[in-house]
């Protein structure tokens, strides 16, 4: 059974793995029809997940109506629905994209009407729209909390700089502040860990990690001659991700997931959930099956050589500014000698 954690700093209890529900519907080229969509979510449900992770851009809108037919039969108030807005709906229409109060405000309507529900427990903004100001959109959010339409407020695959903004503003107005950011994140994506990551520390959001398994490469997809069952890898992406130093990373959770009698997939998702109390990973299924396994991650026990072995194999450079600061001769520089002999504060 998952557990559950605090979202960023709520008091909102989520279960420690996210089901991601892309591959919920039909009007993309990929995706499980309802009924399967419906067992995949009586499957996470019945091993105590709670926290379901969705988007109004998904297959046009049909993704959230699968959610609120399978709701309806269900109870709402057990589950903590996440869903997002920012993508252009139509693309015909100027307004109908973006980060701005007038989208904002109808696309959260449209998401009510098609989930069958007079709320949502967190809306995410969907990516950073640098037409708006972000003074606009934090002011629309806070306006969607304060009638109740909406509870906990996010954000995603923004840069950095714009979080940290949007969240210091909305704390000097007294406005509702994001508290979790979403971005993609695993053991072939490490990125993050220059500064989205850190930040979110700062402010105490959690993290939601899209794409833990990188497209399916960290499942054993192509380096145990799996299916080819993936929802995002394809053409360019499918080349760029399965270079040969990416191969080789996936092979090392191969070899670790077959010396704890796990599968790769659970240990390239039990490293993500490592990363610290923080750390959510979101992921996705078409099958029952699958989020069954996925969910077993909860259980696989990563000894620290494991994490070490992992993490060195997957390491990137953070780059300027952040090496040149942790480098001898910097730290030496901006804080004498003696910092050796200076415990420093817990992070």
């Amino acid at each position: 059974m998952l557990r559950y954690k605090m979202l960023g700093q709520s008091g909102l209890r989520v279960s420690e793995i996210c089901l991601g529900t892309m591959s919920f519907g039909q009007d993309w080229p990929f995706g499980a029809d309802e009924a399967t969509s419906h067992k995949v979510l009586d499957a996470y449900a019945e091993d105590g997940g709670n926290f379901l992770d969705t988007a109004n851009k998904y297959h046009n809108g049909e993704t959230e109506e699968y959610l609120g037919n399978w709701m309806a039969a269900n109870q709402r108030d057990r589950m903590v629905v996440a869903t997002k807005y920012s993508l252009a709906m139509d693309h015909t229409d100027p307004n109908a994209a973006g980060n701005q109060r007038k989208n904002m405000m109808q696309s959260v309507e449209a998401s009510l009407r098609r989930m069958k529900t007079d709320y949502i427990d967190l809306l995410w903004v969907h990516a950073y729209d640098d037409d708006t100001p972000i003074e606009e959109t934090m002011r629309g959010l806070d306006d969607l909390v304060r009638m109740g339409k909406v509870h906990y407020v996010g954000i995603s695959d923004t840069p950095a700089w714009i979080a940290s903004k949007a969240n210091t503003l909305a704390d000097l107005r007294g406005w509702s502040q994001f508290i979790g950011m979403q971005c993609e994140y695993s053991l072939l994506e490490r990125t993050p860990e220059r500064d989205l990551i850190p930040m979110s520390q700062h402010f105490g959001m959690s993290v939601t990690a899209w794409a833990p398994l990188a497209g399916g490469v960290l499942s054993g997809k192509y380096t145990r001659g799996g299916n080819n069952d993936s929802l995002r890898v394809n053409g360019n992406d499918e080349k760029q991700r399965t270079s040969a130093a990416n191969l080789a990373i996936a092979q090392k959770v191969d070899a670790i997931a077959d010396e704890l009698g796990a599968t790769s997939a659970q240990v390239a998702t039990a490293w993500v959930m490592a990363q610290g109390y923080h750390m959510i990973p979101i992921v996705g299924a078409r099958k029952p099956e699958q989020i069954i396994d996925v969910i077993g991650a909860s259980q696989v026990q990563l000894t620290e050589d494991h994490l070490q072995l992992l993490s060195k194999a997957s390491q990137i450079e953070l780059g300027f500014p952040h090496d040149f600061l942790a480098s001898e001769h910097i730290l030496d520089m901006g804080k004498g000698e003696i910092r050796t002999q200076v415990d420093p504060r817990p992070r």
